[in-house]
């Protein structure tokens, strides 16, 4: 039996330049951005500290891919909320939620390319059945999400032990802070639609 692939190694040197260490060849970020497309797992190493970098590369794989002109998913509004979840008591809940999502989309995305692909080709308002099952599989997500949240309950049982008047604020603020995550993934299900459109 074949073991698991391991992922390729890239190292990145003081120059910026990007070798692959499989291929024994420089490569760019958009040859990277290619091999994410096609399901090929890689690290990033810095070639003089050997630190993993991994994460910061992928962003600017984002980063540009952002720039090109009619390529962006990232709407303005969900980049503001995201960079507001820094710092804040939810950050470490927002990687985990996102995460959720987007996995919950890639394996409903066949389905869905075949409802909007049915949409597109029925007669009188152009896709609406498609935005209804786009709004159906965000709700899905989301009460997936509450139920996994639900488990520790890291908002209601403090409030529970203790009975302290102090906890109903917070709780409200959490419901506030989860009401801004429900907004968020409905921009980036407005944007993953809108990639898979173009697909």
């Amino acid at each position: 039996m074949a073991s698991e692939k391991q992922p390729v190694t890239i190292k990145k040197y003081a120059n910026r330049r990007l070798y692959n260490t499989g291929t024994s060849t420089y490569v760019t970020l958009e040859d990277l951005a290619a091999m994410v497309k096609v399901g090929d797992d890689f690290q990033v190493f810095d070639a003089r500290s050997n630190e993993e970098i991994t994460r910061s590369v992928l962003t600017q794989i984002i980063f540009e891919q952002e720039g090109k002109n009619g390529q962006s998913l990232l709407p303005i509004h969900f980049l503001r909320q995201l960079i507001g979840f820094y710092g804040d008591s939810m950050q470490s809940l927002v990687p985990s939620y996102l995460q959720f999502s987007l996995e919950k989309f890639v394996g409903e995305q066949q389905k869905m390319r075949e409802q909007m692909t049915s949409a597109l080709g029925v007669p009188g308002l152009p896709g609406a059945p498609m935005f209804t099952a786009m709004e159906e599989q965000a709700r899905k997500n989301m009460a997936l999400f509450n139920q996994a949240l639900g488990l520790f309950s890291p908002f209601t049982a403090p409030q529970a032990e203790t009975g302290d008047a102090k906890a109903a604020p917070q709780s409200a603020a959490a419901v506030g802070e989860l009401d801004a995550m429900k907004r968020q993934l409905a921009d980036m299900q407005r944007a993953l639609e809108g990639l898979s459109r173009k697909k």
